[in-house]
């Protein structure tokens, strides 16, 4: 059985960024990921969309820093596994730990970095008639690549950031976006929404019943208003519902971790109530600290949490080993 001084679970910024901080602390990493494609949400839910909140980066395309992201986690040849679920993890008598993943394997680990987001990513389905039918044939949940709608009569359900950034992206590529919500009070940002309503058709209080097509591609769809029951018919030739996804946890929850909710619970030091297992990002709750679900956030916590991790295998270790600036001390401990 391998043995490690670190896994990672979640190969999305934060568990990257992670694989590398433990790795530049001369630590032996196992990144374990469930999707295909390291990055996570940046890959899997907006490649093409723009990162603004990230130092050093006025504005970077999310798959472009996915990559980025990726190259730097592997500078130190960690190993990596992907489209591998991490399933059940045990004690064992010389207080290391075991993880099992869905594929049937057994890693051992002094140490356990938790950067699993938002689990795996299902999309929130509205469950609107056709909708199933047309699925990636006119319906999608999330824009892999813009130039799939160029010239396209675009129709956009949701009021959220997504939704509303979505529709400020394919504007300017689109023959027409059309953005639709159940409600008059968005959830994006108020500089986002403003502009969005010179761009493209809103229609406030609106719902999607059904989606309509030749039986290949999408080519209308009937809206409908929520308050007077009115329908509309729209000429479309893609709807995307930009609803949000479904995190899973699997069976993290089961690990005797303590929960808010659907976060994991960590001191200021990124310690979880199991010694030597530790959680950063969007699935980790500080207690006494507000939660920012932001990649800046989470590249500290990562940083912190595989620091304290270095102290607790090795009690001679520093916490803070130097500047990265100074990498070969980092190597020499």
């Amino acid at each position: 059985m391998s043995e490690y001084d670190m896994i990672v679970v979640g190969g999305g910024p934060i568990g990257l960024f992670g694989t590398f901080y433990a790795s530049l602390r001369d630590m032996k990493v196992l990144l374990i990921d469930a999707q295909d494609e390291l990055g996570g949400q940046l890959v899997t839910l907006y490649p093409e969309k723009m990162v603004y909140d990230v130092g050093g980066f006025p504005g970077i395309l999310a798959y472009d820093l996915a990559q980025k992201l990726v190259e730097q986690a592997k500078m130190f040849s960690p190993d990596i596994r992907t489209s591998e679920v991490a399933d059940g993890l045990e004690k064992t008598s010389d207080g290391m730990y075991v993880l099992k993943t869905d594929k049937g394997n057994s890693f051992k680990t002094k140490t356990i970095l938790l950067a699993v987001g938002l689990g795996r990513l299902m999309p929130s389905r509205l469950g609107a008639k056709g909708e199933v039918e047309y699925e990636n044939r006119g319906v999608y949940y999330t824009v892999r690549r813009k130039k799939d709608f160029e010239g396209k009569r675009v129709l956009i359900v949701g009021g959220g950031d997504s939704a509303v950034d979505w529709a400020l992206t394919l504007a300017p590529i689109a023959k027409s976006v059309t953005l639709i919500h159940r409600r008059d009070q968005f959830r994006a940002h108020e500089r986002s929404v403003k502009e969005l309503f010179q761009v493209a058709k809103v229609y406030t209080w609106h719902e999607l019943k059904e989606v309509k097509g030749d039986g290949q591609r999408v080519n209308q769809a009937i809206i409908f208003d929520n308050r007077t029951k009115d329908e509309k018919v729209l000429d479309v030739d893609a709807v995307i519902i930009s609803i949000g996804h479904k995190g899973d946890l699997g069976n993290i929850p089961k690990w005797g971790l303590k929960m808010k909710g659907r976060d994991i619970v960590t001191d200021a030091m990124m310690q979880t109530n199991l010694p030597g297992v530790y959680a950063a990002g969007d699935v980790a709750q500080v207690e006494g600290a507000p939660k920012l679900a932001l990649i800046a956030v989470g590249f500290g916590q990562a940083a912190i949490a595989t620091s304290v991790a270095k102290k607790y295998i090795d009690p001679n270790a520093s916490v803070f080993a130097g500047h990265s600036s100074e990498m070969n001390k980092f190597k020499k401990e």
